[in-house]
C-alpha cells in the first residue's frame, strides 16, 4: 500500500467534512487524554470495588464460622448446665477436652456411664477426616453428653464455661498429635499442646474453686533415651521430635502452675493408644486401610535392620487409667489464683508393658483381615520416630491401681471388627 500523504494520515476513517490537521491533532489528544483518565478512574473503581467484595467476603466466612460455632446465650448455657449435672453420689462435674477425639470420646462416655457430668470441647480440626470426629459426637449425644464447638485457645469460651458450670475436674486430652505430621505444620504444634495449654491453666488457675486437672502427656518425652523399660524418673530432657517437646515443655509448665498456683494437676504418659474409634494417622489403622484395598504399606525398621516395637495400649485401658487418675486427684489448693498450700503433683506411665513388633502387628492385622500385605519394609527416616517404646507401669499400679488386660490379639481383633462395621462391608475406604 503507497505512503499516503503527512496531511492525509489524519484524514477521518468515515466520509464526512475534512478537519483542519491542528485542530484535529488538539481533539485526538484531548479525547486520548480523556479517555485514559476515565479508564484510569474506572480502573480505581474497580480495584476498589474488588477490594470491599472481598474484604465483605472474607467478613462473611469468618462470620459463618464465627456463628456456625458460637456459643453463649440461654439455650446454650441451659445445654452445658444439663450436660454437667451429676447423677451419682459424690460425683464429678468434669470438663474434658478434646471430646470428640479417640481417647477423649472413650473417657466422656466411661464418665457419663457411670454417672459424672460430662461436657465437652473440640475444635474439629482436619489433622484427620472430621467427619469421624462427628460421628464420635454423635456417640456422646446420643448418651447425653455435650460437646462444645470451640478452641481450648479461645480464653473468653473457657472463663465462660467455668462461669456456667463449677467443673470439679479437667481432663485435658486436646492437643496437636502426630509426630511426622510436625515437619509439615509445626506451629499448629505450638498453638495446641503449649498455647492452648497455658490458656487453660490461666483459666482453672483463677476459677474459684479451682478444679483439679488430669492431661495427657506421651510416652515420647523420654526421646533418646535408652534405658528401658521407661520409668518416670527417666530423663527426658532429649526428645526425638517436636511433639515430643511441646509435651515436654507441658510437663514443666503444668509443675510451673501447680508450684505458684496450687493447681493439683496429674501428667499420663500414654503409650501407643490403639483401639475402636482410633486415630486414622496410627500405624494400625492406616494399615487396616491399605491391606483391604490392596495398596503397599510401609514398615520402617531401625538401625542394623532392627524392627521398630511398641507398647501397644488398648484404649480400654488406658480409660481405666484416666478415670482412676481422676479419682484419685486430690483438690487444687488455691482460690481466685492465689496458692494457699503444696498441691499434687503427679505423672504416670500408661502403657501394657509388653511391647510388639511393627512387623508382628502387621501379621496380627493379616490374620483378621484374611487379606496379606504387600510390605515395603525400609529404613527409619529422621522423622522423629523412635525405635521402640517399654512402659514401666509400677508408679501407675501402685498409686491408681492400674493394671492392662488388653493383649494386642485380642485388641486388635476388636479394632477390625469395628472397622469393618463402621466403613461398610465393601472395606474400601479412602
Amino acid at each position: 500500500m503507497p505512503n499516503l500523504p503527512e496531511e492525509e494520515s489524519f484524514l477521518p476513517s468515515t466520509p464526512g467534512k475534512f478537519k483542519d490537521k491542528s485542530h484535529s491533532m488538539h481533539r485526538q489528544f484531548h479525547r486520548c487524554f480523556a479517555s485514559t483518565s476515565t479508564m484510569f478512574l474506572w480502573a480505581l473503581f474497580l480495584v476498589a470495588l474488588t477490594a470491599s467484595y472481598l474484604s465483605f467476603q472474607s467478613f462473611v466466612d469468618s462470620g459463618s464460622k464465627y456463628f456456625s460455632t458460637a456459643w453463649g446465650g440461654a439455650h446454650w448455657e441451659k445445654q452445658v448446665r444439663t450436660s454437667a449435672q451429676i447423677h451419682r453420689r459424690n460425683g464429678f462435674s468434669v470438663l474434658v477436652t478434646g471430646a470428640a477425639g479417640f481417647v477423649g470420646t472413650h473417657v466422656s462416655l466411661a464418665l457419663r456411664k457411670r454417672g459424672d457430668g460430662v461436657v465437652g470441647l473440640d475444635n474439629f480440626n482436619n489433622y484427620y477426616d472430621p467427619s469421624l470426629k462427628k460421628a464420635r459426637r454423635n456417640l456422646l449425644r446420643a448418651q447425653n453428653v455435650f460437646v462444645v464447638d470451640g478452641d481450648i485457645n479461645d480464653a473468653r469460651l473457657l472463663a465462660k464455661l467455668f462461669e456456667t458450670v463449677s467443673f470439679t475436674h479437667v481432663m485435658h486430652l486436646a492437643a496437636q498429635a502426630g509426630v511426622r505430621y510436625a515437619l509439615e505444620n509445626p506451629h499448629s504444634y505450638i498453638h495446641s499442646n503449649i498455647a492452648g495449654l497455658v490458656t487453660l491453666l490461666e483459666v482453672c488457675k483463677s476459677a474459684d474453686p479451682q478444679p483439679a486437672i488430669v492431661w495427657a502427656s506421651s510416652s515420647s518425652v523420654y526421646g533418646l533415651n535408652e534405658k528401658v523399660p521407661f520409668s518416670e524418673p527417666d530423663r527426658t530432657d532429649r526428645p526425638a521430635s517436636l511433639y515430643a517437646a511441646t509435651k515436654k515443655a507441658g510437663e514443666e509448665i503444668t509443675h510451673t502452675y501447680n508450684h505458684i498456683y496450687g493447681l493439683s494437676i496429674t501428667g499420663l504418659r500414654f503409650f501407643t493408644v490403639y483401639g475402636p474409634w482410633g486415630r486414622p494417622d496410627m500405624a494400625y489403622f492406616s494399615f487396616t486401610r491399605n491391606i483391604l484395598q490392596g495398596k503397599p504399606i510401609t514398615i520402617y525398621r531401625g538401625k542394623n535392620r532392627v524392627d521398630l516395637a511398641r507398647d501397644f495400649t488398648y484404649i480400654d485401658d488406658i480409660v481405666k487409667g484416666c478415670v482412676a487418675s481422676l479419682d484419685t486427684a486430690k483438690r487444687s489448693t488455691g482460690s481466685g489464683g492465689k496458692k494457699r498450700a503444696p498441691a499434687q503433683y503427679r505423672i504416670f506411665n500408661l502403657g501394657n508393658t509388653s511391647p510388639v513388633t511393627v512387623p508382628m502387628m502387621v501379621g496380627i492385622l493379616e490374620k483378621h483381615l484374611k487379606v496379606k500385605a504387600k510390605k515395603n519394609v525400609v529404613e527409619m527416616p529422621g522423622n522423629g520416630d523412635v525405635p521402640f517404646t517399654h512402659a514401666n507401669i509400677t508408679a501407675a499400679r501402685k498409686e491408681l491401681g492400674y493394671k492392662p488386660g488388653t493383649d494386642l490379639q485380642t485388641g486388635l481383633k476388636k479394632f477390625v471388627k469395628w472397622y469393618l462395621s463402621y466403613y461398610g462391608p465393601n472395606h474400601r475406604h479412602s
